[in-house]
């Protein structure tokens, strides 16, 4: 992998750009999810930089790239991805975003001025839809909230230096509990926002690829998105979970080939 640097706002980047280099041609974009970084997109790099000028960066605070200065919402990311575009000069793009990447997606596909052409739009087990909280969920919230509070008293905090971070160990995710501090507080920030509201106003064919067995971002929430994105296709993959492109990459590999107008013997 041909890994690149540069800086945006004083934040180290680390991205590749590979491919055939052609104005005339959509270039594709990839933004990966939560806590993944540019490495798990390498096997679908080698496949489209055959016949199209292919980018990815590690967004800030993920791979080998920066940490952002202050906690980020989905908006700073998706601010992040366009200065990476202008950067390289992206005229006209796929964007392909996977979980997390498709949330800063469906932002920047409801931006009224973009720096360059969004031709097509591909969600792959993307997020951006809030989970309906259970009776059992919304009584475990409050009993977090109720806790973290009383553990943020100072006199407490001195008594049980450390038991506030294990009450948020033990009810935090994965992806919380992997994080550093700031990207903690990043995480909870992008979670809450729902972002089901902007599907309708994306214009853009799009294209949504599925796992069946996902876990993360359910199927039910592709189902969502095709219901309320105006052009939009939902394929769902067969025995494959969250990292769908990775679980079955033959069959994600054919789609988007065709997608993408690429002949399907090449």
């Amino acid at each position: 992998m041909n890994v690149l640097q540069t800086k945006l706002d004083g934040i180290p980047i680390n991205y590749i750009a590979e491919g055939l280099q052609n104005d005339c041609d959509e270039a594709v974009v990839l933004l990966h999810g939560w806590g993944s970084n540019i490495a798990l997109f390498r096997q679908m790099v080698n496949h489209l930089a055959q016949y199209r000028r292919v980018y990815a960066l590690d967004m800030p605070g993920f791979g080998e790239s920066g940490e952002p200065q202050s906690p980020w919402s989905v908006d700073e990311f998706a601010d992040c991805v366009l200065q990476f575009i202008e950067f390289c000069g992206i005229k006209k793009a796929v964007l392909l975003g996977h979980s997390h990447g498709g949330r800063v997606s469906i932002k920047i596909a409801n931006r009224r001025k973009l720096p360059f052409e969004l031709t097509k739009l591909i969600l792959v087990d993307s997020a951006g839809i809030l989970p309906k909280k259970t009776l059992k969920k919304r009584f475990r919230q409050r009993c977090y909230k109720i806790g973290r509070n009383v553990l943020s008293i100072e006199i407490v905090q001195k008594m049980f230096p450390d038991a506030l971070e294990n009450l948020r160990n033990k009810h935090g995710s994965a992806d919380y509990k992997s994080a550093t501090p700031l990207m903690r507080q990043s995480l909870v920030k992008v979670v809450n926002e729902d972002l089901e509201p902007l599907l309708p106003n994306i214009k853009q064919s799009t294209l949504l690829v599925w796992g069946e067995n996902d876990t993360a971002t359910p199927l039910s929430d592709g189902k969502r998105m095709e219901e309320l994105i105006p052009d939009a296709g939902l394929v769902i993959v067969k025995n494959a979970g969250h990292y769908s492109f990775l679980d079955q990459w033959g069959t994600v590999c054919r789609v988007l080939d065709s997608f993408l107008g690429i002949p399907l013997n090449s």
